[in-house]
């Protein structure tokens, strides 16, 4: 019986289909939209930072954000281009919100938080 490789374990055993939720709300608590992200892999950032052309990681962020943002039907929520207008356009805390999301750190934080009460 052939052996599976270790490569072939580990790819098998992630699932990059998986969706998790962000439902957007304005500043009077208003559902705006929900997006959905799938699981960050090397290639993903490795791509985002080369279309950002640039090492700054806050324009890297939110490049990965217009490349991963999707909408319910599976569909792209922003194109590359998106990226300068969201930086320009939105509050700060907006994109961080949505960028912490992305990178699953907002979870970490509700975590710290809730072993914290």
């Amino acid at each position: 019986m052939a052996q599976n490789r270790t490569v072939d374990l580990l790819v098998e055993a992630f699932d990059l289909n998986q969706r998790r939720k962000f439902e957007l709300k304005n500043a009077e608590g208003k559902k705006v939209v929900d997006l959905f992200f799938k699981p960050i892999t090397r290639a993903d950032r490795k791509k985002a930072q080369s279309l950002s052309g640039t090492e700054e990681a806050l324009d890297i962020s939110t490049q990965m954000l217009c490349q991963m943002a999707e909408l319910e039907d599976g569909s792209k929520a922003f194109s590359s281009a998106d990226a300068p207008k969201l930086q320009r356009q939105l509050p700060e805390s907006v994109l961080n919100d949505l960028e912490l999301f992305l990178f699953g750190l907002a979870e970490q934080e509700g975590i710290e938080e809730a072993k914290n009460d």
